[in-house]
């Protein structure tokens, strides 16, 4: 199975101008090995008094979240929608989260002023009943562990005329959206600006919660599995997700209500065209249904960053 490499996977942009790392054909299963969003440099509690001078934030934007690609999927042209699946998601035995002064909602607190310096936390990663941390055990210390659920942060193709930063840049091309749902078994869908699509990958989190509220999840390497296949001549406003029961449409915007909004009105717009729901009932579904979801993803206050939110609706209400 082709392979990039970690030490291959560590660009800081999504750049049409790079050349791709490996060819892969439609439906084949190829593999990307990530380094954490600290880009390897948070491996103990150790570094804590250093986190703020690590070489990588001597830029503007800072060097984060690490990207391997460009993956070059035969077949892929600008104007064409990419289908990426996620075949399998397996994480380091251990994941890091930190804290750097002044960041972060409770930076400047007066109240909360035990954020005001630098944190640094390992978070150990147990096998589960796979054998594998796919679905293992995240534990924080002696009394807290949680299920992990391993996901991609960062996910997106070469912009079609600028560069952005696998830090900050955002877009219907994709970029840093901190996904919880862009995980094992979901289909991203993610339109092609360049010949072979040229996909990224990287930042991936053993767990998350909703809004990742002070920026930095449960970071670790990862190695990703995941396949491409091209759906010719079609484009979407923003990228979408395809799970088991249901379908979620992602906008990134801020302030918050816009971005649920255009979610909100992309999902729509995706279950009267694909699924033939009247436009009628597509705009009862997001008020009345109780099992519609708007999840807030990404709340993060880091420079130009925006706010993520999916809307989610189960498939069983797509059925006509």
């Amino acid at each position: 199975m082709q392979k990039i490499s970690r030490d291959q996977a560590m660009k800081y942009e999504f750049d049409y101008r790079h050349e791709p790392l490996l060819r892969v054909r439609q439906g084949e299963s190829f593999i990307i090995e990530t380094e954490d969003a600290g880009s390897g440099l948070v491996r103990s509690t150790d570094v804590a008094p250093h986190i703020m001078d690590f070489p990588t934030r001597n830029f503007e934007p800072p060097k984060g979240n690490p990207i391997g690609g460009p993956v070059y999927i035969e077949g892929a042209s600008r104007g064409d929608l990419l289908e990426v699946t996620i075949e399998k998601l397996i994480v380091d035995d251990q994941g890091f989260t930190n804290i750097r002064p002044g960041s972060g909602p409770l930076g400047d607190s007066y109240k909360w002023s035990a954020f005001q310096n630098p944190f640094v936390h390992i978070i150990k990663h147990l096998p589960g009943p796979s054998g594998t941390t796919r679905d293992g055990k995240g534990v924080f210390n002696d009394t807290i562990t949680w299920d992990l659920a391993p996901m991609i942060g960062t996910i997106g193709v070469a912009p079609d005329r600028e560069v952005e930063t696998s830090a900050v840049g955002q877009g219907p091309w994709g970029g840093n959206l901190d996904v919880r749902d862009v995980k094992e078994g979901t289909r991203v869908y993610i339109n092609s600006y360049h010949e072979g699509g040229l996909l990224y990958i990287g930042d991936v989190h053993a767990s998350q919660g909703d809004t990742e509220f002070y920026g930095t999840a449960d970071e670790t390497r990862g190695d990703t599995t995941l396949s491409v296949r091209v759906i010719k001549n079609k484009t979407i406003p923003f990228l979408r997700l395809e799970k088991a029961d249901s379908i979620i449409s992602l906008y990134s915007f801020r302030p918050l209500e816009n971005a649920v909004e255009s979610a909100i009105v992309n999902l729509m717009e995706w279950m009267v065209e694909e699924y033939d729901i009247s436009e009628h009932d597509a705009y009862m579904h997001v008020c009345i249904n109780p099992e519609f979801r708007v999840n807030v993803y990404q709340m993060v206050r880091l420079g130009r960053l925006q706010y993520t939110a999916g809307a989610e609706i189960p498939k069983k209400y797509l059925q006509t």
